[in-house]
Order: structure tokens, then sequence, then C-alpha cells
């Protein structure tokens, strides 16, 4: 039997109106094959099992974890990139779940997305202004007159130098390579962007300039963003909300102030004890979480609660027979864990 929460104050009313995006229940399996002319299914991995989770307009929510935890696929079942396995996927109150190519049309103006690697995710063929441009010769929202002046007015928003239009991707840095990425994906005035990793593969320095530049973007057109990333400082500065995955779940989710100063889930708290601290006299105060073992196989995952055989909480048979559900703590902050931290302070950066 699970350890539940003291009860709590009523919380605060939710955001008004209905969530720009909602996800229920959402799962990706994908399959494993043998055999090279006959092929037999003989099992999955489990990429993300069950979560749930709302966005409102405005919002920045955070997603964060181990590589592989699921933090990526979630982000494109959310935008029907993947198909997903079972559950269903709302925007703006309207099911999409089952919108075929042709239907998601439209709502591709709506959604966008920042890739991780501005390398790789820039084709370079064609010229910076012909991959800014390509939005509005899809969609046709633009006339082919108008798009040359279009794309320099979102260069210059990005901070790229307009005259550079007929250059290549390979004539501009790291940091450059993703203000064009960010031009792309602010072409057609989306409400939703997903921001997968976006500053992951950059400078320190760099992070900060692009970082705040999506800040600004955000409150100049009003922009609701799903912020991936595994530098937890990162998410602190951009993230209104943060979920913590692990495993393909949710383990815990919470306003970024809250989680960061009193993290409930272990897994949170490992975290969070392994962000460095430039002061050495608090760096030396803060205790190391250090969690033993891999993480297991999204193939076969363990029973009950996922990180049992990691977690230094962790109590059998409980633990390992028991699935634990979201469990509200403080305003806003669930997490789910059948023995969660006390209340704590955590040493901030």
């Amino acid at each position: 039997m699970s350890v539940q929460a003291e009860a709590l104050p009523a919380q605060p009313p939710a955001p008004a109106g209905e969530p720009l995006v909602k996800i229920e229940g959402i799962k990706k399996y994908f399959p494993i094959t043998q055999g090279i002319l006959f092929q037999h299914h003989v099992g999955n991995v489990h990429a993300v099992d069950d979560v749930d989770l709302e966005i409102h307009a405005g919002q920045t929510v955070g997603l964060v974890g181990e590589t592989g935890c699921g933090k990526s696929t979630t982000a494109r079942l959310m935008t029907k990139l993947y198909d997903l396995s079972e559950g269903q996927v709302f925007f703006d109150g309207v099911d999409i779940t089952n919108f075929n190519r042709n239907q998601m049309r439209p709502l591709r103006r709506e959604i966008q997305m920042i890739f991780q690697d501005p390398y790789a995710s820039l084709n370079p063929r064609k010229t910076v202004g012909t991959i800014i441009g390509v939005p509005f010769r899809v969609h046709g929202t633009t006339s082919k007159s108008k798009i040359k002046s279009e794309v320099q007015e979102l260069m210059e928003l990005v901070g790229l130098n307009p005259e550079h239009y007929n250059r290549y991707p390979h004539e501009f840095s790291g940091g450059q390579r993703q203000r064009i990425g960010v031009a792309r994906s602010l072409a057609l005035r989306p409400r939703l962007i997903v921001c997968d990793e976006p500053v992951s593969a950059l400078d320190v320095s760099i992070q900060a300039q692009i970082l705040n530049l999506l800040e600004d973007l955000q409150e100049e057109f009003h922009l609701t963003y799903v912020f991936i990333a595994h530098d937890l400082s990162v998410v602190k500065h951009m993230s209104d909300r943060v979920a913590v995955m692990y495993l393909g779940k949710i383990a815990e989710i919470a306003p970024g102030d809250t989680l960061y100063e009193n993290p409930k889930h272990p897994y949170t708290g490992a975290l969070l004890s392994a962000v460095p601290i430039p002061d050495p006299n608090l760096a030396a105060q803060k205790k190391r979480i250090v969690l033993e073992g891999d993480v297991p196989s999204p193939i076969d995952p363990p029973s009950g609660c996922r990180f049992h055989p990691r977690c230094p909480r962790a109590q059998f048979p409980t633990c390992r027979e028991d699935e634990p559900e979201l469990t509200r703590h403080h305003r806003g902050q669930f997490a789910a864990c059948h023995f969660p931290l006390e209340d704590r302070a955590v040493i901030e950066s």
C-alpha cells in the first residue's frame, strides 16, 4: 500500500480556458522483429508508456530526463510526427489522434519544431533563403514575389544579416545555424513550438544567446514552448513547469521553482544533486546522490515502480509489485513515488 502525501490546501484555479495541448494516456511501442524474409514480432520497445500532460497557451513546459527516457518521442507524439500506439492527443480542444496527413496539414501552421542538431537539420544543398522560405511555399501563405522580403525580415528578427540570404548553411557557425532553424519555425507564426534540445550542441556562451532569443520571441509572439533538455540549469531558466521522465513515464511534474527547491521523487533529487554549483563553499555543502546500476531496458521494463532497481529509498515488496500513481504533494506538484523525499531545500546553482 502506497504512502500518501499529507492533506494540503486546495490548489489555485487552473489557467483559464482549455489547454492548448492535452495528451491522455499516450503510449508508443516500437516493434522488434526477427528474420529477413519472414519477420516475426518478438517484442516491443516501450518508448512512452501512459503519459498525461496539459500545456496551456503562453506556458513553457520542460521535459527532462536521461537519454532514452522518452522525452523526444513524447514531443513527436503530441505533434503527430509519430502515430500513437494508444491514447489521445488534443490540440486547442480538438481530438487530433486519428487525423491523417491531409487533416494535419492546416495544423502544421500552428505546430512547429526546432531540432537538436543545427548541422543535420538544414539541407546543405539549399540556400538559407530557400530553407526559411519553404513553409511559405508549402502552405501558400505568401505570394512568391513577397517571400524574399518575408524571409529577410525573419532573418533580421532572429539576429542574422538579411544580406546573407543567398549563403549556404556551411558558411554559418553553429549558433547562426540554430538561428536559421528558429527563423524557419517562426515563418508561419505558430502557436506551439517544440524545442528538442535546441542548445545542447552549442557552446555555453552561444547557448545563452539562443535562450534569450527564444524568451524574447515568446513574449513578442505569445508562443507556447515544449522545451526538451537534459541540462537542468537550462530548463530552470526557461520553464514554467517541469516534467521529469524516467523510462517512458512521468516521475514528477511541478512548477519550476517548487521542483528545484523541494523535489519529491528520488530520481528528481538525484538529477538535481548532479547540477554543478560555481560557489565552492555551497558546493561543499551539497550532498551528491549517486545512482547505482544502469537504466533498465525499455524492452522489458521492471514491474511496479520502474525506478526501484536503482532507488536508494526502495522498500520491498511494495516498490517491486505496486506501480505508484502521481500523487499531489504541494501546489501543482505531483510525484509517482511510494516513499517520497521529505520536505527540504535544495541548494540552487
